[in-house]
């Protein structure tokens, strides 16, 4: 069974971008080189490069920890990803 994995990507202009996937290497080649697939935010501050990211075994748990990060501060997501 895959594990369901929360990511924070760091973009060119310094902002943060979270996700959830189950295939976090195929998701960052589709924000970073995919204008279909890739997420309209990432789209315009590409490249992108992964600084986080956490797993969960199930899309219920990762998505409830993707909306508590979304949430979060610059600030606070900055202490979360340094950690």
């Amino acid at each position: 069974m895959k594990k369901w994995t929360v990511y924070i990507l760091r973009c060119r202009d310094n902002s943060l971008y979270a996700g959830v996937t189950i295939d976090v290497s195929r998701r960052l080649d589709e924000h970073n080189h995919n204008d279909r697939l890739g997420a309209k935010y990432t789209r315009a501050r590409r490249p992108v490069a992964l600084i986080f990211e956490r797993h969960f075994d199930t899309r219920s748990e990762a998505c409830k920890f993707e909306s508590q990060i979304k949430k979060l501060s610059k600030q606070q997501k900055e202490r979360l990803v340094s950690d």
